[in-house]
């Protein structure tokens, strides 16, 4: 008993006491840092991501219906005006998933069945890649052939 009426006199248990309480309470908090909040995306940027994606396929000569494409290049022609790669491009994005409608032009010659199968492969991919959606459903309408001698509507920019 003398070792506890010692340590309430000189605090030492108190303290020690204290210390293991304020230990305990300074904790904030819960679980993994990176899993704290909500994350959103928007539906323009699973749009670009997947007007990028779906560009890069062999066979797929533009995106959009003949009018869009049309008031696209007039668009991309007019002095700090960009290419927009959203167009042919509409995109639904809700928490966990994204559904995703394209139109597309593709080149004469191609298999339009191989084509649209490539598109939806390299969109789910680099879309559930970057954004951790899933991508519930990626529907194609092929609006156009590109043929050989057939000018096009979206000509490429002249370097000087």
């Amino acid at each position: 008993m003398s070792d506890m009426t010692e340590s309430h006199r000189t605090g030492q248990d108190t303290a020690e006491s204290a210390g293991t309480v304020r230990a305990q309470t300074v904790r904030r908090g819960g679980g993994d840092p990176g899993t704290r909040g909500r994350t959103t995306i928007a539906d323009g940027v699973v749009e670009k991501i997947t007007g990028m994606a779906a560009r890069d396929v062999v066979g797929v000569h533009a995106m959009g219906s003949g009018m869009a494409r049309t008031f696209g290049a007039v668009r991309d022609r007019v002095p700090g005006g960009a290419k927009s790669v959203t167009r042919g491009v509409k995109a639904e994005v809700g928490e966990k998933q994204t559904a995703l409608d394209l139109e597309i032009v593709v080149e004469y010659g191609v298999s339009i069945a191989d084509v649209a199968r490539d598109v939806r492969e390299n969109v789910v991919s680099a879309v559930e890649r970057m954004t951790g959606l899933e991508v519930v459903e990626v529907n194609i309408a092929v609006s156009d052939v590109k043929l050989p001698d057939e000018e096009d509507e979206e000509p490429e920019p002249r370097i000087k």
